[in-house]
Parts: C-alpha cells; sequence; structure tokens
C-alpha cells in the first residue's frame, strides 16, 4: 500500500481550521514525513498518528509553513527517549538552523539525527522496498518535490499447484523470481501456471511549492498520486507567477499531460475559504481530482 494522509494543506498562515503544509506517506509499516509545517505535531496527536514510526523525513525547502514546526517534534524526541536514528532529508542550510536551535537550548537529543543535504535530482532513499528521488522545482528559493516509487514485489506461489506440479519447496524462492521449473525428468513447468503476480508498484509524487513548469511532466510521468500546488484559482494566475506559485487549473494542466492517475490539490491561499471551487476548476480539465482535506488519507490506485 502506498498512501498519503494530509495533516496540513494550506499555505503560510494557520486559518479556516487549516494548517501549514505537512504530510504523511505510507508504505506498509514505514511512514514517512513531508515537510514540517506549524502545527504538525499537534495534527498528529489528532489524527493518532504513531510518531515513532516515522523514520525519515523530507522537508521541500526553508519557507516557514514548510519546516518551522521541525525543531519541536525533534525535541519532542528526545523528550521522550527515542533512540531510534532519524534520517532528515533537507536543503543544506537547514542543517545549521538546527544545530544554533539546539546549542541555543543546550539540548542534547537521545538519538542518532542524520542529516542528508539535498542537491540535484537524485535517489535519496533506496531500500527493499520502495525508493525516494529528490526533483527540482521553481520556487522563490531553492526547492524540492519527492517521488515515492514501490519497488515491484516478488511473483506468489500458489503452494497446492507448484506441488501438483512436482515444484519442490527449495525452489519457490526462484519462483517468486520469475524462473520457470525443470525437474529431474526434464518436465517444464511454467512460472505462470504456479504463481500469481503482485499486486502493481505504486507511485506518489509531492511536487512542493512550484510555479507552472511543464519540465516537471517527464518526472511525473504515469504516475498513480500526484499532490501539486494550488495556492491559487486561475483568475489570480499573475499573482500566482509573480509568487512563484500555481493555480488549480494550471495543476490539472501538468496532471493531464503527465498523463497521471489521480491528482490532489494543496497549498491553498488563506484568502479561501471554502475549498470546493479549486476541486471544480481543476476538474474541467483534469476530472479525477480532489482538494485534499485534512485528516484524509488518500490512496494511491493502479
Amino acid at each position: 500500500m502506498l498512501a498519503v494522509t494530509i495533516l496540513g494543506n494550506n499555505s503560510a498562515l494557520p486559518m479556516h481550521d487549516r494548517h501549514p503544509t505537512s504530510q504523511l506517506v505510507t508504505n506498509g509499516e514505514q511512514l514517512f514525513l513531508v515537510d514540517c509545517g506549524e502545527g504538525t505535531q499537534i495534527q498528529m496527536n489528532r489524527y493518532k498518528i504513531r510518531r515513532s514510526r516515522i523514520n525519515h523525513i523530507f522537508i521541500s525547502h526553508l519557507h516557514g509553513d514548510h519546516y518551522f514546526g521541525l525543531s519541536g517534534l525533534i525535541n519532542s524526541y528526545s523528550l521522550t527517549n527515542r533512540t531510534e536514528p532519524l534520517h532528515l532529508y533537507a536543503p543544506a542550510m537547514l542543517a545549521e538552523i538546527l544545530d544554533l536551535q539546539f546549542k541555543a537550548a543546550s539540548a542534547q537529543l537521545s538519538f542518532p539525527l542524520h542529516f542528508h543535504p539535498l542537491g540535484d535530482n537524485e535517489i535519496i532513499l533506496d531500500d527493499k522496498k520502495l525508493s525516494v528521488l529528490s526533483f527540482k522545482v521553481q520556487h522563490r528559493i531553492p526547492c524540492w518535490g519527492f517521488l515515492f516509487r514501490e519497488k515491484v514485489k516478488p511473483r506468489k506461489v500458489d503452494p497446492v499447484k507448484a506441488y501438483q506440479a512436482g515444484v519442490p519447496p527449495d525452489f519457490f524462492s526462484r519462483l517468486k523470481d520469475g524462473e520457470d521449473y525443470i525437474s529431474p525428468d526434464g518436465k517444464l513447468v511454467l512460472n505462470i501456471d504456479v504463481t500469481k503476480p503482485s499486486p502493481p508498484a505504486l507511485s506518489y509524487a509531492y511536487c512542493a511549492d512550484t510555479k507552472y513548469d511543464e519540465s516537471l511532466i517527464s518526472i511525473i510521468k504515469g504516475v498513480d498520486l500526484i499532490y501539486h500546488e494550488a495556492t491559487y484559482l486561475d483568475d489570480q494566475r499573475e499573482k500566482a507567477i509573480e509568487r512563484f506559485h500555481s493555480t488549480a487549473k494550471q495543476a490539472a494542466t501538468l496532471a493531464l499531460q503527465g498523463n497521471v492517475k489521480k491528482l490532489l490539490l494543496g497549498h491553498f491561499s488563506s484568502k479561501y475559504e471554502v475549498l470546493d471551487v479549486f476541486r471544480e476548476e481543476a476538474a474541467a480539465v483534469f476530472p479525477n481530482v480532489e482538494a485534499c482535506k485534512e485528516g484524509v488519507t488518500y490512496l494511491a490506485i493502479h
């Protein structure tokens, strides 16, 4: 399973019971925190998030509404005697900021904090279950998006069919890798006859804060779920361009050109109290779209 839970869907100001940007990506038992705006810990408590399962945090850029909750969260981990290492992927300058904050507070962390500075487009995390690619987007300051991709899972062995076909159990691991079986007497057992395909590998792209940028199409092409900021409606396009943000219509246009499966809109300007109009504007271009709501988990579906 690959899913995203929205903790904060607003832009700079907490307003209309909406909070600055923060979200959780779930892959099996793993939780990944993406951005950590003010109020993130409160939202975690509200939605009963098991924060101990978070071992990787990704910060897109150093505007406060995307990271002002981070030092408090790190400090809370230490106050609760965390010992598991925590990995932080963020713009290089954030290491200096955190060092100064902890130095001023004479804070000693109870766990190893591993800092990974973001650079050019590159794989920044690669484990058995998924990989994470960082990619640059166009904002007023250096800013990155993140692409989560599940690894292709092994095929599932049907033990009854395999046994009936004469495949020994010690060959099952090779069946999972797609091999056919040849018995000692030369009988061929086709892999497809004794295994089932696993669910398809899923993908999720977080496009952070960015103006409309068609160079992202090659990165997001075909992903199952994409989050793209929609700070403004399209009648404010000039303001969006000036402030390096996007409109709902522009986000939908990018999703359409990228042939993605589903679009989530977020990072709404506080000038808008009602969000339904964002979905309506985008749906005229790309129908499978939602204006994301806090506390809701959205599934990537192939």
